[in-house]
């Protein structure tokens, strides 16, 4: 095979355009892996599989490569199945990280809550708590929830305890569902969030559990439950739940969740992209240059030309060969890159055929008929196009042999 640092040399402005986005396509595909169980395993198993083909096409396993072609015509559709819920999400932050660029400055929206906001959601939380009042409360972070609210009322009022204390009012028709809270304002009552499976992580928690469990695997935002039965608060994140011990603990988590949501974009996303997630950087780094050197680089078209014998099939009986000028021949051959490296010379071979000579002296053309080759090289010229053939007969009834 070729040096490294050759193929290296080759990849070129394109290239390297190529491998940057491929990067960061598996790159954000392995970060994603990382927090859903469910997920890595179906897509480790499909790398895998990936792998072994691009084994097969590197190593001309055509039956194998076939075989796994079509299986991943197949398992497009199937992903498409399975991981709906992803791809919108996928799709919808691209939208929504589009229209955030686009908004000037004038039209964003100011920081997510003061100190005094935070104090009111630990004060109205730690009441509630003493009462044992169940409550439900969202904070949205950077992403959408649209899609995974049903029902609700409007409000569009300012946070404060007061409201949300009457929202969650046993006799409020909205307390059984969910406050939803976007920076300082209250956007929303009474939704109903869609509910966790992971029964391992709920334990003894009840339906406000699961639902604020539910929304964190599906978005950043921050879920905070007041239980009914223990008088107990506790916060779900990024698909974990957990009692908070006490109001400062809670306070603390507030602020920081703050903190994280309203952190400059331009800064900290760089920081803390270059800062974490080292072994998945290099390892789509790897399979990006490993895709591009076998679907690229070795697939690239290339012409190698060699010098070949001329050959004759088996010839008549006392049919001799006196003379063959040139004796040999240049045949240039064309494909791609991948397909000389287990290449023999011998394996090409010019042979003319025995009812193409005559006793005498005679000029042959030859003709790519003349040639074999590996199925999977393409002849482009062989030079000379003619040769000079001597043929001598020397059977007991030509008069010329004595």
């Amino acid at each position: 095979m070729n040096n490294p640092l050759v193929w290296f040399g080759e990849i070129g402005l394109s290239g390297f355009i190529d491998i940057t986005i491929i990067t960061l396509v598996i790159y954000t595909i392995l970060v994603w892996m990382k927090h859903r169980k469910r997920a890595a395993a179906i897509l480790a198993g499909i790398l895998i599989v990936a792998a072994v083909y691009l084994l097969a096409r590197q190593f001309n396993l055509h039956l194998t490569a076939a075989v796994l072609q079509g299986f991943f015509a197949i398992i497009i559709v199937v992903l498409v199945v399975i991981f709906q819920e992803e791809l919108r999400y996928f799709f919808e932050q691209v939208a929504h990280w589009s229209l955030n660029r686009r908004l000037p400055l004038s039209r964003q929206k100011t920081k997510w809550a003061s100190r005094e906001h935070v104090s009111t959601l630990v004060r109205t939380a730690r009441d509630l708590a003493r009462e044992r009042i169940g409550a439900l409360v969202v904070l949205k972070g950077k992403d959408l929830l649209v899609r995974h609210l049903d029902g609700g009322e409007e409000l569009g009022g300012r946070l404060s305890e007061p409201i949300l204390k009457s929202i969650f009012d046993p006799h409020s028709i909205g307390h059984d569902g969910a406050v939803v809270i976007d920076r300082d304002v209250i956007e929303s009552f009474g939704c109903h969030l869609p509910l966790s499976r992971n029964l391992e992580l709920l334990q003894r928690g009840g339906t406000r559990h699961a639902a604020a469990l539910g929304l964190s695997e599906l978005s950043d935002a921050l879920c905070l439950v007041v239980s009914e039965e223990c008088g107990t608060i506790s916060i779900a994140r990024h698909g974990a739940i957990g009692e908070v011990p006490d109001p400062v603990a809670l306070e603390d988590a507030l602020e920081a969740f703050c903190s994280e949501v309203e952190a400059p974009r331009d800064t900290r996303f760089w920081q803390g992209f270059l800062k974490r997630n080292y072994r998945e950087k290099f390892l789509a780094l790897g399979m990006a240059l490993a895709l591009w050197f076998v679907l690229i680089h070795e697939a690239e078209l290339v012409f190698r030309t060699f010098t070949v014998p001329v050959e004759f099939a088996q010839l008549p009986e006392n049919v001799f060969i006196t003379r063959v000028e040139p004796s040999e021949v240049e045949v240039a051959l064309s494909g791609q890159r991948k397909d000389f490296y287990f290449f023999d010379s011998r394996d090409v071979r010019l042979q003319l055929h025995p009812w193409e000579l005559n006793p005498g002296s005679r000029r042959i053309t030859l003709s790519g008929s003349d040639v074999l080759l590996p199925e999977d090289l393409v002849l482009q010229h062989i030079d000379p196009r003619e040769i000079l053939v001597e043929v001598e007969d020397r059977s007991p009834s030509n008069p010329s042999v004595r």
